[in-house]
């Protein structure tokens, strides 16, 4: 399971969820394996164990931390890959962890 979590209005969140769905087309994941959460409010943030928007779980996993969440933070999500700052996870970088949490 593939869970995108994200708030109305976080500036990244279209570009990840699009660079997920690109994997889906290419045929690497099922689209029928996204779910779609929206998070509201602060307190689903804290129930959720949000860690920011945009967020990539996958079977539970961030995809970024690569952990279980235990904590939570409303806010846009900072990245910091290779040596830059952004809040868009690309489309190679999701696959590439993606692969890694297969084997988990």
């Amino acid at each position: 399971m593939i869970e995108f979590q994200y708030f109305e209005g976080c500036p990244n969140a279209v570009d990840t969820l699009n660079n997920l769905k690109h994997l889906a087309a290419e045929g690497f994941i099922y689209e029928s394996e996204i779910i779609m959460t929206e998070v509201p409010s602060l307190s689903l943030a804290e129930e959720k164990n949000f860690q920011g928007s945009p967020t990539i779980l996958y079977n539970g996993y961030d995809i970024y931390t690569e952990a279980k969440p235990e904590s939570f933070c409303y806010t846009c999500r900072i990245y910091h890959l290779d040596g830059v700052t952004t809040g868009i996870l690309s489309k190679e970088y999701i696959k590439q962890q993606i692969e890694k949490l297969r084997k988990l």
